[in-house]
Parts: C-alpha cells; sequence; structure tokens
C-alpha cells in the first residue's frame, strides 16, 4: 500500500488535519491508498432490487445489500469488470456508481409529479436515480454546458429507459433566466475539487488539486447556487452537493447564500438516522458560520464511501 502522506498534496493533507484532527485524518488518508470495492443501485424502472439480487447471485456474484438504502449493492471480492461484463449492466439493468454519490437525489427526495431540475446533470449518475425514484412520472430538466459530457448523459438516460427527462445545454449560471421560479426541486450537484475522490495510485485523482482551484471552484459554486434559487418556486427544495471536503466549497458556499439571499431560503434537517454521516462545522480558520449549518451533513471517506457534503434548503419567499 502506498504511503498517502508521500503521495497526496502535502497542502492537504496539512488542511485535512486541521479539519478532522490527527486521528480521523489519519483514517481518512489510508482509506484513500484502500481500494473500495464496487458498488452499484438497481434501475428501478426497468428490474426491482430483490429481483436483480437474486438473478446476480444465481450468476455466482457476491453482493450485499446496503442498510441506508436497499436498492443499493456491495460487490463482495469481484473486480468490476465482471459486472460490468452481464446484461444487466449492458442492458442497463444496473447503474454502477459511488455509495455517496446515489445519498443527494434520495435527500432531494423527488415525487412522481415533481418538476425537478438536475442543474450539472453529466454523466447522468444522478439524474438517472431520481427518474427511477419518480417512475418515469414528472419532469426532468438535465442540464450540463459540456456538449461533450452531454453525449454521455444522453446515452445513460437512453440505456436506463429514462423517458420523463429533457436534456439542456446552457451554462449553469444563467439557467435562472430562462425558468425563473419554475422547480419544485433543484439538484445542485456542483463541480468541485473531487477531494473525496482522491485515490493514491491514480495521479490524475489529485495532481490537478491546489488551493487556487478550491477558490475558484468556490466562486463558480456560488454563481450556481444563486441560479437555483432564483430557479425555484416558493415552498420548492434545492439539495446542494460536493464530493469534497474543503470547508470552502461546502459550509462556507453554504453560509455566503444564506446571507446573500437572507428571507428567501432556510437550511432544513436532512433526516436519515442509518446513514453514515456527521453534522456539518458551523467554523473554520477565521470564519464563523451560521449555526443552521448543522442541518448540513458531512460524509468522511471510508473503506467504502467516498466523502461527500450535503445542504438541504427550503425556499420560503
Amino acid at each position: 500500500m502506498k504511503n498517502p502522506w508521500d503521495t497526496l498534496p502535502e497542502k492537504f493533507v496539512q488542511k485535512l488535519t486541521l479539519l478532522t484532527g490527527e486521528k480521523k485524518s489519519q483514517q481518512i488518508l489510508e482509506s484513500f491508498c484502500n481500494h473500495k470495492p464496487p458498488t452499484f443501485r438497481a434501475n428501478t424502472l426497468k428490474i426491482t432490487a430483490d429481483e436483480l439480487e437474486k438473478n446476480l447471485k444465481d450468476e455466482g456474484f457476491h453482493i450485499q445489500r446496503v442498510e441506508w438504502y436497499p436498492n443499493a449493492f456491495i460487490l463482495l471480492d469481484q473486480p468490476q469488470k465482471l459486472l460490468t461484463a452481464t446484461k444487466w449492466y449492458l442492458e442497463g439493468y444496473l447503474y454502477v456508481q459511488s455509495l455517496s454519490s446515489m445519498i443527494p437525489p434520495l435527500v432531494l427526495d423527488p415525487q412522481k409529479d415533481d418538476l425537478v431540475l438536475d442543474l450539472t446533470a453529466a454523466p447522468g449518475s444522478k439524474t438517472t436515480q431520481i427518474a427511477a425514484m419518480m417512475e418515469n412520472s414528472g419532469t426532468i430538466i438535465a442540464n450540463d454546458k459540456s456538449r461533450i459530457r452531454l453525449f454521455k448523459l444522453v446515452a445513460n438516460l437512453k440505456l436506463q429507459g429514462v423517458t420523463n427527462t429533457q436534456v439542456l445545454q446552457i451554462p449553469g449560471q444563467f439557467l435562472w433566466k430562462k425558468f425563473p421560479q419554475y422547480f419544485d426541486k433543484i439538484l445542485v450537484d456542483a463541480p468541485c475539487s473531487m477531494e473525496g475522490r482522491f485515490v493514491c495510485d491514480s495521479p490524475k485523482s489529485y495532481t490537478d488539486w491546489s488551493p487556487r482551484k478550491v477558490e475558484f471552484l468556490e466562486e463558480q459554486q456560488k454563481f450556481l447556487m444563486r441560479s437555483a434559487v432564483s430557479a425555484t418556486r416558493k415552498g420548492g427544495i434545492i439539495v446542494y452537493s460536493t464530493c469534497t471536503l474543503s470547508p470552502e466549497e461546502n459550509e462556507a458556499v453554504v453560509d455566503w447564500i444564506l446571507k446573500k439571499d437572507a428571507g428567501k431560503i432556510q437550511l432544513i434537517d436532512i433526516t436519515s438516522p442509518t446513514l453514515p454521516s456527521e453534522q456539518g462545522i458551523t467554523s473554520w480558520k477565521n470564519k464563523i458560520f451560521d449555526e443552521s449549518l448543522k442541518k448540513t451533513i458531512r460524509i468522511f471517506p471510508t473503506d467504502t464511501m467516498e466523502g461527500f457534503f450535503i445542504a438541504k434548503f427550503q425556499k420560503i419567499a
């Protein structure tokens, strides 16, 4: 196993230690150097989780159901390439996805007749999950500014049998102009520095990281959140998520939008007693955040989970 202290960016290691403390940061850093088992979910537009579980076990797969999400599975002691060679993968009966990535749609909790926006949707992991949760009813607008990534999004929607989704290519920060106060629910799964997904033996996962990049992304995330607030109807729900650990991209962005749109939005509790999560922080370095940041959640990397941050807002005016 590689040594994460010798592999990962030194400034990131220092920052993580400041954020979580010596003992916890050591556990997190070691998790970056341990190979996580493949995880996936049943595409309930095509098959039930029980049926998929039986079929895969009949074919010799060793899988484990996830306690907090019965549609999700962990592949035990077998390589992912075995799973992706099956008809269940090739014909869209399942979707390979990290467990942490499945949580934001669960928090968004879309209902059958909702009008939903996935603001930065490609390649479609969460869009397809939302469509399955809505049973292909209601309407989803799946937006992404990248034309190349949109091809992958469209392909995934088709393979998974999604029929309630329209695809748009608009810079997310401007989408509110086309849809002012329009959506019931919006997912802002923001582009981020991806610290929660670092892998020691995959340099491409971390060599692009820098404090300057974190600052740049923080500004982009703020623009996306402002757009989301403007595009949500009164009473609607916004879920903001990232796969990073940086407070600058997480709690600081949430605190900023709460102040910027004071009186329009409020944080609401994320309720799931079995989720492997912790409260968001209310201070970082010399900054004090709103006490309601305790309603946000952090998921720290483990041997099965990637790092994630999730906040849930309601628009009140």
